[in-house]
């Protein structure tokens, strides 16, 4: 595992990023995902709200902005999955680079800018999942203007 961290770092961050998700997307397609997780215990199931959480560990937006990975995040085990943060129309984000390594503090400074494919590939995503746990979508107006701008006519 630390050979993979140690290739990883010879990438930008935001590439690694993309290495490590579209890697393990192949992996769950290949069928291999039990290589690297376990299966979940059903006991850790808990409701909240009238919802039933497989489990209390999630993945907060930000992770997989688009819903490309739901299904393959979903196979590792999280009890539920936050996709986002999506806009109105399809936005580039902040210009690049725009992800920094912290390595004295062993953090990184994020500053992407709500780079996404726009809510209309989200929704086609979401309607293609096979992931039956909670998917919640963290939703924002578009980076350069308001939704009212654009008159897309978004209620929030």
């Amino acid at each position: 595992m630390n050979l993979i961290f140690f290739i990883l770092r010879l990438f930008s961050p935001e590439f690694a990023h993309t290495i490590s998700l579209n890697s393990l997307k192949i992996i769950h397609r290949l069928g291999l995902i039990g290589l690297i997780a376990s299966k979940n215990n059903p006991d850790n199931s808990y409701l909240f709200n009238n919802l039933v959480f497989k489990n209390r560990l999630g993945i907060a937006a930000g992770l997989d902005k688009n819903g490309d990975f739901i299904d393959s995040l979903g196979a590792l085990g999280f009890g539920f999955i936050e996709v986002g943060t999506i806009t109105p129309l399809a936005q580039e984000g902040n210009p690049k680079p725009r992800i920094f390594r912290v390595f004295k503090e062993n953090a990184i400074i994020n500053r992407l800018g709500f780079n996404n494919k726009g809510v209309d590939y989200l929704v086609n995503k979401l309607k293609s999942r096979n992931y039956k746990g909670i998917v919640g979508v963290n939703i924002c107006l578009l980076y350069t203007s308001d939704a009212a701008d654009e008159g897309l006519g978004v209620d929030l």
